[in-house]
């Protein structure tokens, strides 16, 4: 019962801090509710009894990927919401629609066609032996679990993309040679 209520706390939490992401019009306050999404996932980490991950959650997520978004947007100086229309190509919107429910596609596609999927389903080789822990972490990573690998890597490289377009200022128009 008390699994359940923490599940639920926690994704309530982790949905709120992602809705509040997508939503927020001040960068600063999306970086945060990136925190609190991230904060949210640690928990259920440690409900499920992966402490390990969820300090690893904590530390290297909400610790220093978002502190360096946060640099980054300090830096760029940006602290509202700007008009992102200022040079979208007329296609662009539509091109990154076909691209995105074609990536949902073949994801779940992916997820449907692949026999043994990495997802929900109980490791069999039991606890790592001390003597060759790296090198059956690096293998189970790199062949068993490479895609959640790659589509993690996907979705920082995506999160910093969005934080260098929230950040973007428009060109100031320059005069022209005679000084107008």
């Amino acid at each position: 019962m008390v699994d359940t209520i923490v599940f639920l706390v926690a994704a309530v939490i982790c949905l709120t801090g992602a809705l509040g992401v997508i939503l927020a019009r001040n960068p600063v306050h999306s970086a945060l509710m990136l925190v609190m999404t991230l904060f949210g996932v640690a928990v259920q980490f440690v409900s499920q009894e992966a402490h390990f991950l969820a300090a690893v959650q904590v530390i290297v997520y909400a610790g220093a990927i978002v502190v360096l978004f946060l640099f980054v947007i300090m830096l760029l100086g940006v602290d509202t919401a700007q008009n992102l229309e200022i040079g979208v190509l007329p296609a662009q919107k539509w091109a990154a629609l076909c691209f995105g429910i074609g990536s949902l596609a073949l994801t779940g596609y992916i997820i449907l066609a692949v026999d043994n999927p990495v997802t929900g389903r109980p490791g069999l080789g039991g606890a790592i032996d001390e003597t060759a822990n790296v090198r059956l972490l690096a293998r189970s990573l790199f062949s068993n679990y490479v895609y959640a690998f790659e589509l993690t890597s996907l979705l920082l490289v995506i999160a910093v993309i969005g934080a260098v377009v929230l950040a973007r200022k428009p060109a100031k128009e320059l005069p022209d040679e005679a000084g107008r």
